[in-house]
């Protein structure tokens, strides 16, 4: 099949020319998401520009604390940072005060509000609607951008009927959607149709992996903690098999399947978002290559 980063021929026109001008636009407005691992300050500064938006996760194991502090960390050297505040960690109204209050001292202006998978709730919050709640009543407009997320390939542990009733309620709290890992294009845009439908019309950036190795995604699992791990994999259905087996995933194929989409804008999808998996050097060098071939 051609791909969008083959040169245009006469064969194709000017429709696909369009395409790639869609494409090198996302791959220049792609966000990273980071995980708050103890190198990965030094890593983003090493590798990734400035003008990149940025994400940081939560770990259970850890909690809100070195997510927070990196955020902060990289705020201060210029970067666009959106913590992810997960709910289930954040004890009560005066805990999500202290954050809104550290977050907004700091110059952040974008949040991403998840439910989280801890076990159980360290407090108030057992899901990201209640916080979403509490944190528009603390907060007011501090905060300019709030992320929600969206589940194109389902969630291994609740059923989708739930997940997206859950996506509409918490909707009007938000100004985007950002996706879980997407391998199959065609879902994603089946999915953003639907929930187009059902009343959401948030911009959806669409969760990418990098360039990732199957060595990387072993070792980035295993940092997780076990249970963490197993929750985060089981989350993402479809994912092991498509970078195990041979030949496995290249993220120039979801990228070929969601930019007519994304050229159409008919979907509500607005742009993509990486999961690096800290391999910031590698998925960066495979971001500026796309770019200088869609250049030429």
């Amino acid at each position: 099949m051609t791909s969008l980063l083959d040169p245009p021929d006469r064969s194709t026109g000017p429709r696909r020319t369009d395409r790639r001008a869609v494409l090198a636009r996302v791959l220049r407005e792609a966000t990273y998401e980071v995980l708050p691992f103890p190198s990965a300050g030094d890593k983003v500064l090493a590798h990734v520009p400035t003008g990149t938006g940025l994400s940081v996760t939560t770990t259970e194991a850890k909690g809100l604390g070195p997510t927070v502090d990196l955020a902060v960390r990289l705020t201060g050297h210029g970067y666009r940072v959106a913590p992810h505040i997960a709910a289930r960690l954040v004890r009560d109204r005066a805990h999500l005060t202290d954050l809104a209050d550290r977050l907004t001292e700091a110059g952040i202006s974008t949040v991403f509000v998840i439910g989280g998978d801890a076990a159980e709730p360290a407090g108030a919050y057992p899901d990201a609607l209640a916080l979403l709640t509490d944190l528009r009543a603390i907060a007011g407009d501090r905060f300019d951008h709030i992320g929600i997320g969206g589940y194109p390939e389902g969630h291994g542990g609740i059923a989708d009927e739930l997940i997206e009733g859950a996506l509409t309620a918490k909707a009007p709290y938000a100004t985007q959607i950002v996706t879980q890992l997407c391998f199959d294009p065609s879902a994603t845009v089946r999915w953003a149709r639907r929930i187009a439908t059902a009343g959401v019309r948030l911009p959806i950036r669409v969760g990418v992996p990098g360039a990732v190795s199957r060595q990387k995604l072993i070792r980035v699992s295993a940092g997780l903690g076990l249970g963490q791990s197993a929750r985060f994999l089981r989350k993402q259905q479809g994912m092991l098999w498509r970078f195990f087996t041979p030949g496995g995933y290249r993220p120039d194929r979801v990228l070929d399947g969601i930019v007519p989409a994304l050229a159409a804008g008919d979907t509500g999808l607005a742009g993509i978002h990486v999961f690096t998996f800290n391999d910031l050097e590698s998925t960066e060098t495979w971001r500026r290559r796309l770019l200088e071939r869609l250049d030429r």
